[in-house]
């Protein structure tokens, strides 16, 4: 009897197991766009303090990078899905 249960049950594991994949991959997306996020805003501040850009462009680049970290961060707390990264002007990526 337990062959058979084996058997019937492997489907609802196999599923489980995608489910379970898929999420982790996106954890693991996340997380890696959290960090570049990260360096990329240390890399706005060093251009600010070489003069490479002015406070406007700073402000600008800032204000979207911390408001994706947000997003980010919002639905990896379960609050919903992040929403679609855009690139400079608007278009969704």
């Amino acid at each position: 009897m337990i062959i058979l249960d084996d058997i019937l049950m492997s489907p609802v594991r196999s599923i489980a197991w995608i489910f379970r994949s898929v999420h982790k991959a996106v954890q693991d997306e996340q997380a890696q766009e959290q960090t570049d996020l990260r360096t990329r805003l240390s890399d706005l501040y060093q251009e600010l303090e070489r003069g490479e850009i002015t406070e406007e462009q700073f402000d600008e680049q800032e204000s979207q990078l911390l408001d994706r970290l947000d997003a980010l961060k919002a639905a990896q707390e379960g609050a919903g899905p992040a929403p679609p990264e855009t690139g400079p002007g608007g278009e969704n990526r």
